[in-house]
């Protein structure tokens, strides 16, 4: 019996589920989002949050803490560095899970867990790229126009 257990097993021994969630942590850390299943989506979720909450922190003990669970040193740079500002005045609630249907292959739920926020930053650095090609194109227009008429 598994009375006052809580978690999740996702079919797999306890160093196997490990890793998977090391690097699902990892991997929504470094991309602000992930797609995956949704038990695994539920099972990460805590622990992104616990990291965040670690990020705001911003001590040396957390940042070893952060490094020790954590697979790369960029997601760790990043999580103190970008994040723990992001979040600072939010009081949890970091993630998010988003349904997005069956899987094609084996029917499997597939849920994006990303980051809260995330939307409007990856939406303002697209603005920001297409902005930048938009004036790059002005500005080879001008040069070839200018060329022409000489």
């Amino acid at each position: 019996m598994r009375h006052r257990v809580g978690g999740y097993k996702i079919k797999r021994d306890v160093s196997a589920r490990k890793a998977l969630l090391r690097n699902l942590v990892t991997s929504v850390i470094e991309n602000e989002r992930v797609v995956t299943t949704v038990v695994k989506a539920k099972a990460a979720r805590p622990l992104v949050d616990k990291m965040i909450t670690l990020a705001k922190a911003d001590t040396l003990h957390s940042r070893r803490q952060a490094a020790g669970f954590l697979q790369t040193a960029d997601s760790v740079k990043k999580l103190f560095d970008k994040l723990g500002a992001r979040f600072g005045q939010r009081n949890g609630g970091y993630t998010r899970i988003v349904r997005l249907g069956p899987r094609k292959g084996d029917g499997a739920e597939q849920a994006m867990l990303e980051l809260v926020g995330s939307e409007l930053v990856k939406r303002a650095a697209e603005r920001a790229r297409r902005r930048e090609e938009r004036l790059k194109a002005i500005k080879e227009g001008r040069e070839e126009g200018g060329e022409e008429q000489s």
